[in-house]
């Protein structure tokens, strides 16, 4: 009996823990902003693939190719300057990668090859060391290996079967770092959170709430996207706790109203602030249907006459006159107003073209935002 009572007791404490827990699209700090120099850095190279199955570049199409044959094969040793090479095993390709933060020498990252010419496939091609460069110019990782690929095609005569895109593949773990991108963390006496949605409000809540965990003003939004946090004394060359800290925090963003409307796709999207005005909404469209069903009219049995396609159009007026002016109340919720435009009978296309009016006659409470 007493186990039983400490189990209700328990199960009320949750209870009453869990609502403390805010209502809404809460969030943890770590989730909405990044912290400033904690970031990736985009590496680029260029090398060869060899090793393909007769399905790489054409040397007389992709003269890149050959030039970068020839030097690799002089680096070697071998002259072909003057030979007339038609190897089609070889394939040029550009080299990508992420260079990850605070990565350090002879760590590996992942690679990303694609082709360059007129290659075919790269399945079974084995990339050549190829140097990754930053924006900088500078050299960061070196690249090489078997390539993993995720499609492929196969061909006859009379028909062809591709799957994916073979002129793409992966290295994993395929580059090896050389050079490390410096930025001490711990020597900052102060941080920067760029938020990924910048907001007034989200700024403001977000250093409200590492305010109040440090006990003290050590967080101030300075605009929309960046929040400055003054590093406390207490965490002065130790800022991974810091931040471990504040990241855990719970904030609910804030969002504007705001439609989002894709005119290529007919997508629409409704943010859960939209409001509207009272406002009278009737759609119709004026349909002419021409339908052409021309008729093979033929001469009486033994009469002197010709066989002629005789010309029948029938032509269909619709006006939509059944639709009807439907009335749109203020203040209402998303899903109110969705339900109201749905019962008009209106596609993504109409509601595109009334929500456009909507905002034009003024009523639309939100930004209307066309990609």
């Amino acid at each position: 009996m007493l186990s039983r009572w400490f189990g209700l007791l328990a199960l009320a404490v949750l209870i009453s823990a869990a609502g403390l827990v805010p209502a809404g699209a809460a969030s943890r700090i770590k989730d909405i902003v990044d912290v400033e120099g904690v970031r990736e850095n985009q590496l680029i190279g260029y090398g060869l693939v060899v090793g393909l199955q007769g399905t790489g570049d054409s040397l007389n199409n992709a003269p890149f190719t050959r030039q970068s044959l020839q030097a690799m094969l002089e680096r070697l040793g071998v002259n072909v300057r003057d030979a007339n090479m038609r190897t089609a095993n070889t394939a040029a390709v550009m080299v990508t990668a992420h260079l990850p933060p605070f990565a350090t020498n002879g760590t590996r990252i992942d690679v990303t090859v694609s082709a360059l010419g007129d290659a075919k496939n790269l399945q079974g091609g084995t990339l050549l060391v190829t140097p990754l460069l930053g924006a900088d110019g500078e050299v960061y990782a070196i690249a090489q290996g078997p390539l993993a690929i995720g499609g492929f095609k196969a061909e006859g005569d009379a028909a062809t079967i591709v799957r994916g895109v073979p002129t793409q593949g992966r290295i994993a773990n395929g580059a090896v770092i050389e050079r490390e991108i410096t930025y001490q963390l711990n020597a900052q006496s102060s941080l920067r959170l760029s938020l990924r949605n910048p907001d007034l409000t989200t700024a403001r809540r977000i250093a409200l709430a590492i305010n109040d965990l440090m006990g003290t003003g050590v967080a101030e939004p300075t605009d929309p996207g960046t929040v400055r946090v003054s590093v406390p004394p207490k965490f002065r060359g130790n800022i991974v706790d810091l931040l471990t800290d504040i990241e855990q925090l719970i904030v609910e963003p804030d969002l504007p109203a705001k439609v989002v409307v894709d005119e290529a796709t007919g997508i629409i999207v409704m943010g859960q602030d939209v409001r509207v005005s009272t406002v009278a909404v009737a759609q119709g469209n004026l349909t002419v249907l021409v339908t052409e069903d021309p008729q093979v009219s033929q001469p009486n049995p033994l009469a002197d006459g010709q066989t002629v396609v005789v010309p029948r159009t029938q032509v269909d007026v619709l006006d939509d006159s059944e639709r009807k002016l439907a009335v749109v109340r203020t203040g209402i919720s998303l899903q109110e107003l969705v339900d109201g435009l749905n019962a008009l009978g209106l596609g993504p296309r109409d509601l595109i073209s009334i929500l456009q009016a909507i905002k034009a006659a003024g009523a639309l409470q939100a930004e209307v935002e066309v990609m």
